[in-house]
This record gives structure tokens, sequence and C-alpha cells, in this order.
């Protein structure tokens, strides 16, 4: 009876889920076309753009001029029509050369192998076949033709091949190869002007975009990092959030390398389209200093995952000035992404102004803890007989120091006492005497937290490249002059969507 009751609880749970299964399905699609509505507008451009060309296959005059090779504009649309402009008009660009010099070479190999007898004409198509094959796929490894010409290779081996083992059987390959090139190309044309007339998705607006939203996403992570040390939990505007916020904010930095190298890439094939000028590779060098930013967040995140913590107690001496410089942190990263998403240049004194004094204040309040950083008097006592050799001092300030040796002894004689101990009492053990260790250090309380303010101050260091970088960009892309009399408002958004996942091209072929 308990089998049949789970069967039928298997079952009831089973239809329940494709019942749902059409909610969940809208909600999904509604979730996604709000997050991006340029998502629906390119998949509608696909759609027209594919009904465009299969009426040059359903309509009869158009059919006959051509021929059944009208197949081949399809499958171009849907392999080539990408997310964004530059995506497509790369793939175009390959496509048709590929096709191109494949055709060309093929009737070259035609040419030479119709003038030797049948045997050694099919002897010849498959020599030239494989040592083409060979060759176009090991030019594949050199770096700069697989980054730019990939695709085109991989069109170039198809087209090749087909052309090549048609001809065997086909004796006008010149109509064959013309034809195939023709519809290709109408499939190329089609997807150009729909990419670039309708709607244009660019890709250097998405690295421009994409760039402004992860410094705005590093700041939210700093901030969040700092409160939630200090306070146990993130607050932002009324609302506890999870730390999984910290981790989204620096993910996008972290993740980003090969999505900023691609729109880059894509980028630079993109036509002129706005007064503003684009250096695609300083967007890079700025990505690669955000990362390198990026790494400090994380360890930074780290030490709130730390096994060893500093007192409440301890911590809320040095809150106000950590916090402090933490917000003025956020405010130069922000600062930084209102300059990019506006274009323009920004004060040298807005962005340094406050940030030294924070870093003042953070220096004076740990100076005024002298015992937590630099040791008490017992232990200098220690140090100074340890240099004149007064090892009578030495033995009585150590009776003063060892607050834990006794318990750590302890632990020792114990487990020397146990000739085998069980694994997890061994393991239990370990863990015990490493705690006592550490705990007791003169410093234990005060060095976790001594790791969090080096790393806070170590943003600092790194900002001042972050800072470099995007100066450079705004001399590079002529962003406008800082006037005095401009109004500076500090902004923080939420790190807008930019669909980046979509900007990556499929590598799909015929």
């Amino acid at each position: 009876m308990s089998g049949k009751g789970n069967w039928r609880k298997c079952v009831s749970v089973y239809c329940d889920k494709v019942r749902r299964f059409p909610s969940l399905g809208w909600e999904s699609m509604w979730k996604m076309g709000r997050e991006d509505p340029k998502r629906i507008i390119h998949a509608f451009k696909v759609g027209f753009s594919l009904t465009l060309v299969s009426l040059l296959y359903l309509l009869e005059p158009s059919f006959k001029g051509i021929g059944e090779n009208i197949i081949w504009a399809v499958m171009t649309v849907v392999v080539v029509f990408e997310f964004t402009v530059g995506a497509t008009l790369c793939k175009g660009f390959n496509r048709g050369l590929g096709t191109l010099s494949a055709g060309l070479l093929a009737f070259l190999v035609k040419y030479v192998a119709r003038r030797c007898s049948r045997i050694f004409e099919a002897f010849f198509i498959g020599t030239t076949i494989f040592i083409i094959g060979a060759a176009a796929s090991y030019t594949r490894f050199f770096p700069k033709i697989k980054k730019n010409y990939d695709y085109g290779v991989l069109i170039f081996l198809l087209t090749f091949n087909l052309i090549a083992v048609s001809s065997y059987w086909i004796d006008n390959v010149f109509k064959f190869t013309q034809e195939r090139f023709y519809t290709i190309a109408i499939g190329c044309a089609i997807c150009l002007l729909m990419s670039l007339l309708v709607f244009p998705n660019w890709s250097g607006e998405a690295l421009h975009n994409s760039t402004s939203s992860k410094l705005e996403g590093l700041a939210k992570s700093i901030e969040a990092c700092v409160s939630e040390y200090f306070y146990g939990e993130i607050e932002t505007s009324g609302d506890k959030n999870s730390s999984e916020d910290i981790y989204k904010g620096y993910r996008a930095v972290l993740d980003s390398k090969s999505t900023d190298e691609t729109l880059a890439l894509h980028a630079s094939w993109e036509p002129r389209h706005s007064c503003h000028k684009f250096p695609w590779q300083q967007y890079v060098k700025v990505g690669t200093v955000l990362r390198q930013f990026g790494y400090t967040v994380v360890a930074l995140h780290g030490c709130l995952k730390t096994e060893i913590q500093t007192p409440q107690s301890v911590r809320v001496q040095f809150k106000d000035p950590c916090i402090r410089l933490a917000s003025e942190v956020s405010k130069v990263l922000i600062e930084l992404a209102n300059s990019i998403r506006k274009r323009c240049h920004c004060s040298q004194e807005i962005l340094y102004n406050n940030l030294q004094g924070a870093l003042q204040d953070l220096n004076t309040a740990i100076k005024s803890q002298p015992r937590l950083f630099f040791g008490s008097n017992d232990m200098l006592a220690i140090a100074a007989a340890q240099t004149t050799g007064k090892t009578n001092q030495v033995n009585d300030s150590l009776s003063n120091v060892k607050t834990d040796s006794s318990a750590l002894q302890e632990c020792e004689a114990q487990r020397a006492c146990t000739e085998q101990p069980k694994e997890a009492e061994r393991k239990v053990l370990r863990h015990q005497l490493s705690k006592i260790a550490i705990t007791s250090l003169e410093f234990s309380e005060a060095l976790p937290f001594a790791a969090f303010a080096s790393l806070l101050v170590e943003t600092v260091a790194k900002l001042d490249f972050v800072v470099e970088e995007v100066e450079e960009l705004g001399r590079l892309a002529c962003f406008k002059e800082y006037r005095i009399d401009d109004n500076v408002v500090v902004t923080c958004e939420s790190p807008r969507f930019d669909g980046l996942q979509d900007h990556i091209p499929t590598r799909a072929t015929d």
C-alpha cells in the first residue's frame, strides 16, 4: 500500500507541474522581455527577415530564376543574424568571403582536374580536399585568424568541400557556384538591412553602458561589505538583503573579460553611427583594472566569512572612519560611472577632496588604539629583554603573557596520552588546538580587523589605477570638459541590465 501511495503522490506532483507549466513559461517570457525589450525587437526582426527570404522560395518567378539554391538564403539568415549590428556585420563578411574564396578555389580545382582522366580526376579532387582541409584547419590556430575570421574559415571549408565533391558529377560548376553565392548574398543583405535600419542594437553602446554599470556594481558591493561587517546586515533603502547582493556586484566584473573582448571586437566592425568616438580597446583596459579592483572586493567580502572574527566591541571603535572611507570610495566609483555614461570629464577635486580626509581619519583611529595593534607593555618588555639578554625579565614577562598557554599544554598532554585516538576525535582535537594556538596570540582580537582595514585601504590604492584608465578613456573618446559651474550630483542607480549574454555570437554553421 505504501508503494501505491507513493506512486499516486508522484503522479499528482507531476500533473501539478504540467498544469503550472504554461503559466510559469509565460511568466519567464514576460520577465525576460521586461528586463531587456531589445530581445523582443530582435525576435521580431529575425522572424520578419525569415519571412522575406522565404518568399523568394515560395514565389514562382524568383524560384525559377535562382533555383532550389534559394534555401541557402534562408540558412544564411538563420546563422548570420545576430543580436548586435557588429556581430551581424562580422559574420556576414566572414560568410561572404568564405563562400567566394571557396567557390573560386573549387572552380580552379575543377578546371585543372577536367583535363585528366576520370580516375585521376577523382584522385586529384580527393588529394586537394585533404590538403586544403588540413591547411585551413591549421590556420585556425593563429590567434588573429581565430579571433577575427574563424567563422569565415569554417564556411570556406564547408563550401569548398560541397562544391569540389559536387563538381565531379556536375559539369557546369561555375553556374552552381554563382547561384550559391547569389543566394548567400541575398540572405546577408536582408540581415544587414534589418540590423542596421530597423531599431539597430550597437555593440559599442552595449560595451559603454556595461562599463558604467560595473562601476556602480562595485560601489554597491563595497558599501554593502562594510555595512555588513559593522552592523551584521546589509541595509539598502530600508530593505535587508542577503550577502548575495554583494556577490552580484563584483561577479559581473569578474566574469566580464570574454564579453568585453567580444563586444570590442564587434564594435570595431560597426560604422560610425553617432558623433561620439569609441576607443574600443581602452574600454577593454578599463575592464581589466576593474577586475583587479574586483579581486580586492572579493578579499574584502571574504573577511566577513573568516573563522576568527574581531569582537564587536573592538569593531565599533573603528566603525565611523571605515564607513566613511567606504562611502568615499563608493562615491568616486559612482562619479566615474556617471562620467562615462554622460561622456564628460570629472574634476580631480571632486574625486579626491574627501577621500584623503577619510584615510587620515582611519589612520588616526588606528593610532589611538596602540595596545590592539602594537602590543601591550608586557610584550614590549619581552622584546626589549630579548635584545639586551636579560633572561630574568623575559621569564617574568612570559608568566604574565601566557594566558592560554596552559590550556594548550594540557591539550597536547592529553593527545600524547592517547595512543590511538579515533579519526573523529583527532579532527576535533586538531581544530581545538588550532583555535587555542590562534587565540593565545597577543594580537588575536585585532588581526582579523587589521586584515579588513588593510584591504579597505588597498581599494583606495587600486582606485588610482581605475581613475587613470577612465581619464585616458575620456581623453581618447573626447569627453566634454568639466566646468566649474556644472552641478555635480552623484547618483547611485541599480546596475542596468544590458543582456550581455545576448551579445555573444552563436557558432552555428550550415
